[in-house]
């Protein structure tokens, strides 16, 4: 188990290196000068040549490129080209909230996705199977701020003053906010990763109100994501519905799901044990391809529901063409889907031994 998964960890360094290295270069080939996004009007040649040197822009894009790289294994990823602040910083304000986001959308996906599949499955073609998937079907037609729309609609207003009242959009209600663990708990180094990681705790709604004992907090956040997590994991719930029922009904048919049968076992044993194990790496595939996508930011969720989240800054720092921001998202995406993977790939050897030698 663990030279496959130090055979799998050795996989992850080019992997980062080529995003980082695309993504350096695409940012810099993209049309637009950000001296003149930045300073508009009064952007004058002589003060795009300043802003260039300032800012490492007027060398080549691979010595640009190596001396980038240098500052990441140092833990630095440079500073905002808008508002010259740490790019650690802008990433610990809003990784947190996607995060939050995804987590509780891919459980709800995940475990009502799962639920329908198996049930399908077992019912195949009778009525409630044909229902399962019609409902998957329209889970994955329907727009993501469509439905977002209609779920503000419905729980805000028409459930107003009852006790299904949800709030339509934003991350708390006024109020209520989140106190900075290092100032509670007197942490004044906060330097490098452990700094980064301290953040990103302190800036997760749920997190902060649970490690402060503001329960409060906690359960206002998680009200204030019940609609967007709907909104955004319907579509994955439809995927892995659709992708459970394929599975299993392909290892339903495997003889050894017959022989166990004809020795007595209960048909629920046989199913729990045998079929549904067998079937579950595929499924487990889905769910992380799912989870990496939703952690690189649903900018339509975030922008329906007005949450501050890594998509929308990432479409601001885009269209800014605030390069540093950019990569520096696109540096934590890039680990955290090979985070991911390397999850799925551990599954894979605990759901099925025969990985473990291949």
């Amino acid at each position: 188990m663990l030279q496959f998964l130090a055979r799998r960890l050795l996989l992850v360094l080019p992997v980062l290196v080529g995003i980082l290295f695309v993504t350096f270069v695409i940012t810099r080939l993209v049309p637009g000068d950000p001296c003149y996004v930045m300073l508009g009007e009064h952007a004058t040649e002589d003060t795009c040549n300043q802003f260039k040197v300032r800012y490492g822009l007027d060398k080549s894009i691979p010595e640009q490129f190596f001396r980038y790289a240098i500052h990441i294994t140092e833990g630095d990823l440079g500073k905002s080209l808008k508002d010259s602040r740490p790019i650690t910083t802008v990433i610990s304000e809003r990784l947190p909230m996607t995060m939050e986001l995804t987590v509780l959308a891919m459980i709800f996906a995940s475990t009502v996705g799962i639920l329908l599949g198996v049930v399908s499955a077992l019912n195949r073609n009778s009525i409630i199977d044909t229902l399962t998937m019609l409902g998957a079907n329209m889970g994955v037609s329907m727009p993501v701020f469509w439905l977002g729309l209609l779920l503000a609609y419905f729980f805000a207003l028409v459930m107003k003053g009852t006790p299904f009242q949800l709030p339509p959009s934003g991350r708390l209600s006024p109020g209520m906010s989140m106190v900075p663990l290092a100032k509670l708990w007197g942490i004044t180094d906060l330097d490098g990763m452990k700094g980064f990681l301290l953040a990103l705790v302190s800036n997760s709604a749920i997190l902060n109100g649970l490690l402060t004992g503001n329960y409060k907090l906690t359960l206002d956040a998680l009200k204030h994501l019940i609609l967007p997590a709907f909104a955004v994991g319907t579509i994955s719930l439809a995927v892995i519905a659709r992708m459970t029922r394929s599975a299993l009904l392909e290892v339903l048919g495997q003889d050894y799901i017959r022989t166990a049968r004809a020795k007595g076992l209960r048909y629920a044993m046989v199913i729990r044990k045998h079929a549904l194990r067998n079937a579950l790496i595929p499924i487990v595939t889905i769910i992380g391809i799912q989870t990496g996508g939703l952690l690189s930011g649903a900018v339509l969720t975030e922008t329906i529901f007005s949450l501050p989240g890594v998509g929308s800054r990432m479409v601001e720092a885009i269209l800014s063409r605030d390069y540093p921001v950019v990569q520096g998202f696109s540096v934590v995406i890039a680990f955290i889907f090979v985070f991911t993977n390397l999850i799925v790939d551990a599954s894979y050897a605990y759901l099925d031994p025969r990985v473990r030698v291949k």
